[in-house]
């Protein structure tokens, strides 16, 4: 099994992840958070498609793609740290 086919069948458990959190009336913020997760790997498969075919290289090797790509990481993980964060807030104050 390639690198790549793994990846992509690692989409659907994560989907289904989601679906779950949705299911359970996760609130909004966390489910954004993981969403956007799921927006950085949607961004970087088409930087590492790009470093292959103009660098010769992996998206790793290619500065400014890779930091570009991890840029989003960051923003996922700054927007789940949020989501949980108001979440428990508004879980403190109704207790």
């Amino acid at each position: 099994m390639t690198e790549n086919l793994l990846f992509a069948l690692s989409l659907f458990p994560y989907l289904g992840f989601l679906w779950c959190l949705h299911r359970a009336k996760a609130p909004r913020g966390i489910l954004v958070g993981f969403g956007l997760t799921l927006l950085f790997v949607a961004i970087s498969i088409p930087a590492g498609v790009a470093a292959q075919r103009w660098y010769g290289r992996s998206l790793a090797d290619v500065d400014w793609l890779h930091g570009g790509a991890e840029f989003w990481l960051t923003v996922a993980n700054a927007g789940l740290v949020l989501g949980l964060r108001r979440a428990l807030r508004q879980k403190a104050e109704t207790t």
